[in-house]
């Protein structure tokens, strides 16, 4: 399974207790409406199918048929219930109120961030620092996880903290899967240049390396503009003075 998203379905229409299923993405929307139907109500055809459905993502995720999902509240989860709901598999993000659960790592995905975390963090002067895979406040309902980012060193306040605020972040990257295509190339950049990151940039795979689409934010509209992409060698000279070999992502020294 590539997705499984929870949320309240504010935003997405439909009646209440609808189960949508496909390849790539399991969407449970809970919506309190006039005309929405209770999940007691449903036949025994579509009780089954609904049943069928949890079952499956509980497998998914190690957990027993019978466990519970969490339900979401009307209005949808905040980005505080990340720090308190039980049994979230690791690196839950929420988008729009969402819970959005990542499927299984690839290599190239892998390799690629790791390749990058330690360029970033070998590079940053010493007032920035690199994160691998650590959440973002954005606001209430939305508290994505970049795969990496460079934060100012003041915003890491000691080793119990779980998020950083946006006004540290002065870049996010994120490397596009294919459960994330549409989150990373639109719905996250969207969201990251509202509340004003500096920079960012997109990673894709071609050929098994990756490939690097930079942006720099226009304060004046508060949206990205790109400014390269970068093949087999990323040179920058903002943040900072940045040169990593992207070739060099299976090498281990």
């Amino acid at each position: 399974m590539g997705v499984f998203e929870m949320g309240d379905g504010s935003d997405r229409g439909g009646g209440g207790g609808l189960v949508k299923a496909s390849m790539t993405r399991l969407t449970i929307t809970r919506r309190i409406t006039e005309s929405a139907f209770a999940l007691g109500t449903l036949t025994e055809p579509g009780r089954l199918r609904h049943m069928g459905a949890i079952m499956s993502a509980a497998r998914e995720y190690g957990l027993d048929d019978d466990y519970e999902w969490p339900r979401p509240p009307v209005g949808g989860w905040t980005a505080d219930d990340l720090d308190e709901l039980p049994n979230l598999p690791p690196h839950t993000e929420l988008i729009d109120g969402s819970l959005v659960f990542v499927s299984p790592q690839t290599t190239f995905h892998m390799c690629t961030i790791r390749l990058l975390d330690t360029a970033l963090f070998n590079q940053a002067p010493d007032e920035f620092d690199a994160y691998r895979e650590f959440t973002v406040t954005l606001d209430k309902h939305n508290r994505p996880e970049p795969d990496v980012l460079v934060a100012r060193v003041g915003a890491d306040t000691g080793p119990k903290r779980t998020r950083l605020l946006p006004q540290d972040v002065i870049l996010a990257v994120e490397v596009v899967s294919e459960d994330s295509e549409v989150r990373d190339r639109e719905v996250k950049p969207r969201k990251y240049a509202a509340v004003g990151i500096p920079y960012f940039w997109r990673v894709e795979e071609a050929n098994g390396l990756p490939v690097v689409y930079v942006y720099e934010l226009d304060p004046a509209t508060r949206a990205y503009v790109p400014t390269g992409i970068y093949h087999d060698k990323l040179t920058l000279a903002v943040p900072f003075p940045i040169d990593i070999d992207l070739t060099a992502i299976n090498r281990r020294r």
